[in-house]
């Protein structure tokens, strides 16, 4: 088709585009002949090449434009780890032998009776917090009939809530005395009558965890029914949903208290998260790494951590620092291998072994606190039901009540250090305060991390998981160890007949 003039258009490549595809072409093929001609150059001349062409910093240096991967490094601290302690159990075994004696035990025949005891008797201190609730309840009852009878509103006048704030105030004063009670009876059986620290552990573990389930079974009750109470308020309504499948006061049934009591968690709830069904075979293996690392908890406390708490009697005696320290260095290894082994003994084997059998379905019991950048990261992610359960009944409140955050904080941590000290200095018949102090004086540790944890740049954060490892590995444990021991064999033996018994058959390590 021709246009006005009866030129006639062409549809395809012109002249101009052949000759440019042409010149590209041509300079593809001179580029390809270069570079040949090139790489036949350099295979001639191999003593010319540019090696330094461009800068380039170190791949470890500071102003690296690309951070370097440590897996190797990982893997050789792996390998140094386990042949390093590989020396050590055959050292161990050459100067001392196998220390193993399956009847070499002190559970004395008292200590089994009262622990049982205690053991079924804490419980009945739930019973009696449930017929407190319940009383509650129906009195909440009763005055929700009354608020509905009036008209024109459906929540309680001011002196309904007065009477509410008087009849919370009794409430609160009979949950104090029984829980106090539970824990104050155990606390001194445990202390003047039973003399294996074993026993004793689990016995007051056991009350201190009821301790904490009740005051968390009253308080969240206590505010269940306030809002129970203010339905036109919309303080129902402001309730999680998950708590609409048991309202209040459907809620308080013994079954409830019961599965509560066996759930693996410190924080109370109506309803919890539940699975559909119990996988036995799981619940077997995870019981299964419970027997197998208490075994291994057990055989490494006697075969290597008391020899060097023996040895080092005569070093804290004699006040000799340096053995001293030796010491810790020597006994922060087997206690941070005994730790860790504990740590997942309880909480990934037994606390998921335990959840299974009550089919809970939250099985977040921590979180990557190996990782953690500051003290303050690894308070929180170590151990979250105790950390939920002081969040949720002591930070918060007083947060809402318009504390600071740092003394909400400082009451949290004295709070946990009294429950430390109860924790391993009453088993152990001494209360000498370290467990508190090493507990109370994170405090200053986690505010001397904290700008670490907020610091964008790796290298701080790195520093933080430093400081929190050392601080955790050498300082802590190991040094509350060997305070402990020494008090305990101070107080039921002679420390000086001790060291010289073990003289002849415990050489120095």
């Amino acid at each position: 088709m021709g246009d006005s003039n009866g030129v006639t258009k062409r549809s395809g490549p012109t002249a101009n585009d052949d000759a440019l595809n042409h010149t590209q072409q041509q300079e593809k093929d001179a580029a390809k002949a270069t570079e040949a001609l090139r790489k036949s150059f350099r295979q001639k001349y191999r003593h010319v090449e540019a090696i330094h062409s461009q800068s380039k910093p170190s791949c470890l240096s500071h102003d690296t434009t690309e951070s370097p991967s440590f897996l190797g490094f990982r893997n050789l601290m792996v390998i140094m780890l386990v042949v390093g302690n590989l020396r050590l159990v055959i050292e161990n075994i050459q100067k001392y032998g196998v220390l193993i004696c399956i009847r070499c035990h002190d559970f004395r025949r008292n200590d089994v009776q009262l622990g049982l005891f205690l053991y079924f008797l804490i419980p009945c201190h739930f019973i009696i917090a449930y017929l407190i609730e319940l009383v509650a309840a129906q009195q909440a009852r009763a005055s929700r009939k009354r608020i509905e009878k009036r008209d024109g509103t459906a929540s309680p006048t001011a002196d309904e809530s007065l009477k509410f704030q008087a009849t919370w105030q009794l409430i609160w004063v009979a949950h104090a005395i029984n829980i106090t009670t539970a824990l104050a009876f155990t606390t001194y059986v445990v202390y003047y009558h039973i003399h294996h620290p074993l026993i004793g552990t689990l016995t007051e573990m056991h009350a201190i965890i009821v301790w904490l389930k009740t005051a968390s079974y009253a308080f969240t009750n206590r505010d269940l029914r306030h809002a129970y109470l203010h339905p036109v308020q919309g303080e129902l309504d402001a309730l999680p949903l998950i708590y609409q499948q048991r309202p209040y006061p459907t809620n308080i049934t013994i079954d409830n208290l019961v599965y509560f009591w066996w759930a693996p968690t410190l924080v109370y709830q109506p309803v919890y998260p539940r699975n559909a069904s119990i996988r036995w075979i799981f619940v077997f293996k995870r019981l299964g790494e419970v027997v197998c690392l208490s075994v291994f908890i057990w055989f490494a406390s006697a075969q290597y951590a008391t020899p060097v708490l023996r040895n080092s009697l005569d070093k804290i005696a004699s006040l000799d620092y340096p053995s001293i320290l030796e010491r810790l260095l020597k006994l922060s290894t087997i206690s941070l291998v005994i730790w860790l082994a504990g740590f997942f003994a309880l909480f990934q084997s037994f606390l998921n072994a335990l959840a299974e059998v009550t089919r809970f379905a939250d099985r977040s019991f921590y979180d990557e606190w190996w990782n953690s950048e500051s003290l303050g990261t690894y308070w929180r992610t170590w151990n979250k039901p105790v950390y939920q359960f002081f969040r949720r009944h002591v930070y918060s409140p007083m947060r809402s009540r318009g504390w600071s955050h740092r003394a909400a904080s400082a009451t949290v941590f004295l709070l946990s250090a009294v429950l430390h000290e109860l924790f391993v200095g009453i088993p152990t018949h001494n209360l000498i305060g370290v467990a508190f102090l090493g507990m109370f004086l994170q405090l200053p540790l986690i505010q001397l991390t904290a700008p670490l944890e907020r610091m964008r740049s790796p290298h701080g954060r790195l520093l933080g998981n430093i400081i929190f490892w050392v601080s955790f590995t050498i300082l802590g444990q190991p040094f509350a160890a060997l305070m402990y021991f020494y008090a305990w064999q101070a107080k039921y033996g002679s420390v000086s007949r001790l060291v010289g018994a073990g003289a002849g058959t415990c050489p120095a390590v």
